[in-house]
């Protein structure tokens, strides 16, 4: 493919996937983290792709860490907006920290970080941008009221932006996956995670790589007719109309 990428939250679970797919297409890739030092250098050592440390619920921290990134690799020519993270609990006891910390580092952070490359994308007439939103900003999770909000938020934001970055060879797309393998999941309990796949109907649950695939197939050269799409990962578990 011969292009640059930024993935947020690219260290690790799906970020992680996503980057080494991306990475194995021939793209440049910076995978940029939150907090975890050891992780990110752990991931930098086994797979060569350059890390950058930054929140992006940040507007001026996605500022001064794009240019840190561009200054490094070039201009920007995909963004995976794959950071984020959940404050779960009952609407009727979620606090106002739980709902704005989640949409400040899901939902904020599409915008801020896609306000820093979108503009170049449009000059130069070719960019991709992929949402990593949830099936459940679409169907909903109880519990998940603030996180389902979120993801949600991503869908409509693409739908949007791809009617803006259309005639100008930019595509917006979104992938949302359901249950997948990552670390917290596989640390559930044997009994939650046979209730998690009972209700998958190809009876497993997703693999990180295969959200990568997802990504990398969106990100190509070759996907320029989709555009404001969102591809759903799920099993099965949920069809969106």
């Amino acid at each position: 493919m011969g292009k640059t990428a930024i993935v947020t939250g690219g260290t690790r679970g799906i970020g992680r996937a996503i980057s080494l797919a991306l990475k194995n297409k021939g793209c440049t890739v910076a995978a940029t983290y939150a907090g975890n030092d050891e992780a990110a250098a752990r991931f930098k050592d086994e797979t060569g792709i350059g890390v950058f440390k930054w929140d992006v619920g940040d507007y001026e921290a996605c500022r001064a860490g794009v240019a840190e990134v561009e200054a490094t690799q070039g201009s920007t020519d995909i963004l995976v907006n794959n950071a984020g993270i959940t404050r779960d609990g009952m609407f009727h006891k979620m606090t106002p920290q739980q709902w704005s910390e989640v949409m400040r580092a899901d939902l904020d952070s599409v915008f801020n970080m896609t306000h820093q490359v979108f503009p170049g994308m449009r000059e130069r007439g070719f960019g991709r941008i992929v949402n990593i939103s949830s099936i459940n900003g679409q169907k909903g999770q109880m519990g998940q009221t603030n996180y389902s909000a979120a993801k949600a938020g991503m869908i409509g934001f693409t739908r949007a932006l791809a009617q803006e970055g259309a005639f100008k060879g930019v595509t917006v797309n979104a992938v949302a996956p359901g249950y997948i393998g990552t670390d917290m999941v596989a640390a559930m309990s044997e009994d939650v995670l046979k209730k998690i796949t009972a209700q998958i109907p190809v009876g497993r649950l997703g693999s990180a790589e295969e959200i990568g695939d997802c990504v990398a197939f969106l990100a190509d050269e070759n996907a320029g007719f989709i555009t404001g799409s969102v591809l759903s990962a799920n099993g099965g578990q949920y069809c969106a109309a």
